[in-house]
């Protein structure tokens, strides 16, 4: 086992000093010292960590931009990892799992505020944990709020267990941690019990109904929960680094909690979910065409329970960003710092690690597997996301101004030229001349005029929705920033006008 464990070291030694292969799929690929930096920071990770393979992935507006390959896939074969190579993603399965009972709540079979109990019988003689207990909701599970305990590691190690013996421990009960509704706690028990749901209400087991209602209509055609129904040769096997080498972890079979963590997928078929993912970013007119609705999709950012605070590497300051986190549903939800709104999760496993970045108002998704035991490079993918931002290459996307923005905003500008509200009257909501007079708004007006001089108020403004906005105008003395949001009205007049002179230095 020494020998065997030596041998293991120096081959994954060989492959961690190559280079990284990149196989952009078309001209949108990265630039190439991006791409190299982004590589440098996974390989680093590889060997900081006795990886034996690794693969990472960019998707940026629905296109697989760049990929990573380092590594073996097979210690006993040195076959190198690829990127149809199949990786457990361990809990980055749980998206998989909130997406399909967001589908069955579509068709009208769940619903969400419904007590877990309707769907799953065994649970109506649960024992609560005090008197007021409130019974847990589908929803609760979904956020893990359902009042369970955490259950790492146990949780990874259940993978196999089978129907009948879930259905025993649900008939018997389990214990409470706390009260549901009352805190956030980590359950993969929870994301089982929603697998139960899956099977239950739409007569399939959940396995087979997540794979007929969205991954094989997306293309994921290599992916599944049963290892061992993948061609060996295409498997990435499973490792633990522990006394300076390796040792093989045993597959574990397909069981009640894949639903938390039991997908093997590759690159090739993950670039599609991804992709499918952002693309219900932003909201908008047109025909539904995915398998699972838009909104649905975007449901899964929904965190709405007990924030947590954590700080986080930023990417020009050597301040932490502080990141208000929840989890929704599948995915833990933050206000990046850098990168606005963040949805992300990693997984690990006996044997694998992953971990997954979306950031879905860039369009933008960063992802890597790898085939050590709880190895998961969320380091690695959030620095490869700070390379894209560095680069400039991580931006909102704009949203669209409506016509009754475009005609505040003409509005305003005349308002501004004559330093009077005479030019918008008829454009002002009741509001307005409320909390400020006519008399007061002209004084002001000049005021900022004198301060400002002439200024360009041609310059476009800039949509923060479809009744509000955002501008800066050049001035002589200055530049002049405007805030401008209209009422709910019909049509939508004038309720708020914010302006601040930034004198020239």
């Amino acid at each position: 086992m020494n020998r065997f464990r030596i041998a293991c070291a120096a081959i994954l030694l060989a492959f961690t000093q190559g280079a990284a292969a990149q196989e952009p799929t078309d001209d949108n690929a990265l630039p190439a010292a991006v791409a190299e930096a982004i590589d440098g920071h996974f390989l680093a990770y590889q060997e900081r960590a006795h990886v034996p393979g690794l693969v990472w992935g960019v998707v940026r507006d629905g296109q697989l931009v760049h990929v990573g390959l380092s590594g073996v896939q097979n210690l006993e074969t040195e076959a190198p990892v690829n990127r149809d190579s199949l990786f457990r993603i361990a809990s980055m399965s749980k998206a998989f799992t909130a997406l399909a009972i967001l589908k069955l709540r579509d068709d009208g079979l769940i619903a969400l505020d419904a007590p877990v109990e309707t769907y799953v019988p065994e649970m109506a003689n649960w024992q609560y944990p005090t008197t007021d207990s409130p019974r847990i909701r589908v929803r609760d599970l979904l956020s893990h709020v359902g009042g369970l305990v955490t259950d790492n590691p146990w949780g990874d190690r259940q993978q196999s267990l089978s129907e009948a013996a879930f259905t025993a421990m649900l008939e018997e009960g389990v214990p409470f941690s706390r009260a549901p509704q009352t805190a956030f706690e980590y359950s993969n028990f929870g994301y089982a019990l929603l697998g139960r749901i899956i099977t239950n209400v739409s007569g399939q087991p959940y396995d087979e109904y997540i794979r007929d209602e969205i991954m094989l209509p997306l293309g994921m055609e290599s992916s599944g929960y049963e290892v061992t129904d993948a061609p060996f040769a295409q498997r990435a096997l499973g490792y633990r680094w522990e006394n300076e080498g390796f040792s093989p972890e045993p597959v574990q079979p397909h069981g009640v909690f894949g639903a938390m963590g039991g997908l093997q997928t590759s690159i090739n078929d993950f670039e599609r979910w991804t992709a499918f993912l952002l693309s219900a970013w932003p909201a908008r007119d047109g025909p539904e065409l995915d398998p699972v609705r838009r909104s649905s999709v975007r449901e899964l950012a929904h965190g709405l329970n007990f924030p947590r605070a954590i700080n986080l590497p930023r990417q020009v300051s050597d301040e932490a960003c502080a990141m208000p986190l929840t989890y929704a549903m599948g995915f833990s939800v933050g206000q990046d710092c850098d990168f606005g709104r963040m949805m992300s999760h990693s997984g690990g496993y006996p044997g694998f690690g992953s971990d997954l970045m979306l950031l879905p108002d860039a369009g933008i998704a960063i992802f890597a597997f790898a085939n050590r035991t709880y190895a998961a490079p969320r380091g690695a993918v959030r620095s490869a996301g700070l390379e894209l931002a560095a680069a400039g290459l991580v931006s909102g996307r704009d949203v669209a101004v409506t016509d009754a923005l475009a005609a505040a905003y003409a509005t305003t500008g005349a308002i501004y030229a004559a330093s009077s509200l005479e030019p918008g009257r008829d454009m002002l909501a009741m509001n307005f001349l409320l909390d400020r007079s006519a008399e007061n708004w002209a004084r002001e007006l000049a005021s900022l005029a004198e301060q400002s001089g002439a200024c360009a108020t041609d310059s476009p403004i800039r949509a923060t929705g479809a009744l509000s906005g955002a501008f800066s105008w050049i001035c002589e003395r200055g530049t002049l920033e405007g805030r401008l949001l209209l009422a709910p009205t019909n049509p939508p007049r004038i309720q708020g006008l914010r302006l601040r002179v930034t004198p020239t230095e």
